[in-house]
C-alpha cells in the first residue's frame, strides 16, 4: 500500500481543514495517509514516505510561513527530488504568487509535482471541502 504523508502549517485553522481533506480523500481511494503538522513531523524521514502532501498558506506578502514552515521545507528540499508531491493552501488576499513561486521551486528541484498546487481562499466552504478531498483522492493514485 502506498504511504503519505500529509504536513502542514496553519495558522488560523484553514490550512489544516484542507489538510485533513485532503487525507480524507487519500485513504478513500484506498491509500494510507499520516497527518502531521511540521512540528509533529519532526525528524520522521521522507523517504519512509511514497508521497509527500504539503500545505502552507501565504503570508506577509504572499511568501510561504517564514518561521517553521520555510526551515522545514529547505530542510527537506533534497529528499524530495524524484518523490512525488503535492502542494495546498490557503490564503486571503493577492492573486497566488506564493503558489506560483512554490510550484516552481519544487519543480526546480527535480520532484514529480502533482497538478497545480490547491489553492482555497480563506475557509473552505462546502465546494472547497469537496476540492480538497477530490484533490486528495487524485494525488493517491497519481
Amino acid at each position: 500500500m502506498k504511504k503519505t504523508a500529509v504536513i502542514y502549517w496553519s495558522a488560523g485553522g484553514n490550512t489544516e481543514i484542507m489538510a485533513n481533506k485532503i487525507a480524507d480523500g487519500i485513504r478513500s481511494a484506498g491509500a494510507e495517509a499520516e497527518l502531521f503538522t511540521v512540528s509533529e513531523f519532526g525528524s520522521r524521514n521522507i523517504s519512509d514516505y511514497d508521497r509527500v502532501a504539503l500545505g502552507c498558506p501565504a503570508m506577509g506578502a504572499e511568501v510561504l510561513e517564514e518561521s517553521e514552515f520555510e526551515p522545514f521545507l529547505t530542510s527537506i528540499e533534497s529528499e524530495l527530488a524524484g518523490r512525488r508531491v503535492a502542494i495546498f493552501g490557503s490564503f486571503g488576499w493577492g492573486d497566488g504568487e506564493w503558489m506560483r513561486n512554490w510550484e516552481k521551486r519544487m519543480k526546480d528541484d527535480c520532484c514529480q509535482l502533482f497538478e497545480k498546487g490547491l489553492m482555497i481562499n480563506l475557509t473552505p466552504d462546502s465546494e472547497g471541502i469537496k476540492e480538497c478531498f477530490d484533490f486528495g483522492a487524485r494525488f493517491a493514485q497519481f
